[in-house]
């Protein structure tokens, strides 16, 4: 259920509805517009469709929200998200956020060195895994707390806020003490322990979709983040598993502008785990610009052949600067920066 506030509602007035609504049992979840405020209710209906809140001073409608996600619903926020990352940087915004760098942590110098390269080339968030989920239990798994020290250190020192993958509860609260943004990978999509544990973070999450997972699935772990005080969610489209093996993943570039119809989150692109190989990196970025997201997150890494993690998908720091380039005037045509 969605209650939409009166333009010129008072403070006084909210905090009554919000005392009312939590002595039903129920959760209020406060949206603050540019132009109005909004609440959603979370939890049995039933209850809202006999008590009256339309008499409440300062409430202009209540209206039932149909999907099953409630907070993630383009009907909870007519208008999209935009999550302050750092001072500069603000995803869901008319800039479009570029997240790059290695797969994996390897080690201090090399990080510092990527870290500049995508510096200079315009990226404004430095990635990189202390944590590896790995097919092969014998594939390098990340350096753990050493890797996010790492992570922390160079993002100071280059200027770049910072993004890395969180994998179980008991970790939540070390990677939100080193990194600016909880990644949640595509295998724990639907790890709802997990889920459950970011939402009570106040860090900005980038939730990635499954391999074989619906819009619909994503939202609904999306959901999960948002419920638990959490609004700070962006979804990521990193590719889905299909018949075609030409590529490591199908991107799906609908994805962008039906969650975009569907939901007021912030919509981010991975070609890099899409594309599985360096050189379709490119083209499929630039999709997700044309297609709306409003941001990419990019693999690049100087010696590819030596890189720990996913090497085959990584740029060199000069492709990733022209990749840049390009995407700047692409992104101008659309009334958008990079």
């Amino acid at each position: 259920m969605i209650i939409v506030l009166k333009p010129d509602a008072t403070q006084a007035q909210i905090d009554h509805i919000v005392k009312q609504i939590t002595k039903l049992g129920l959760k209020p979840m406060i949206s603050q517009g540019t132009e109005r405020t909004i609440i959603g209710v979370i939890g049995p209906e039933d209850i809202l469709r006999v008590t009256p809140l339309e008499v409440y001073p300062g409430v202009e409608n209540v209206l039932p929200v149909l999907t099953p996600y409630k907070l993630a619903a383009r009907e909870f926020k007519k208008e999209g998200t935009v999550i302050k990352i750092s001072d500069n940087v603000i995803v869901g915004a008319k800039k479009i956020v570029v997240m790059a760098g290695p797969c994996a942590v390897e080690n201090f110098d090399g990080l510092y060195e990527i870290g500049k390269a995508v510096k200079k080339a315009g990226a404004q968030v430095l990635r990189g895994g202390a944590f590896k989920p790995r097919t092969s239990p014998y594939s390098f798994q990340g350096l753990g707390e050493e890797g996010l020290k790492y992570l922390s250190q160079v993002g100071k020192d280059v200027g770049l806020a910072t993004v890395t993958e969180v994998m179980d509860t008991r970790d939540v609260a070390l990677v939100e003490k080193y990194a600016d943004i909880l990644q949640i990978g595509a295998r724990n999509m639907q790890n709802f322990n997990l889920l459950k544990e970011v939402g009570l973070t106040k860090k900005p999450i980038l939730l990635k979709r499954g391999p074989s997972s619906t819009i619909k699935d994503l939202l609904m772990s999306a959901e999960y983040i948002l419920s638990g005080g959490n609004l700070n969610v962006m979804v990521c489209e990193r590719g889905i598993r299909t018949f075609e093996d030409s590529t490591r993943n199908t991107l799906d570039v609908s994805a962008v502008p039906v969650i975009k119809y569907l939901s007021h989150l912030p919509v981010i692109i991975d070609p890099s785990h899409a594309a599985g190989k360096w050189n379709l990196v490119s083209p499929l970025a630039k999709a997700g610009v044309a297609a709306g997201c409003d941001g990419l997150i990019i693999e690049v890494h100087p010696h590819p052949e030596e890189a720990l993690s996913d090497g085959a998908q990584s740029l060199l720091p000069e492709k990733f600067s022209q990749l840049m380039q390009e995407l700047k005037v692409l992104a101008k045509a659309l009334g958008r920066e990079i």
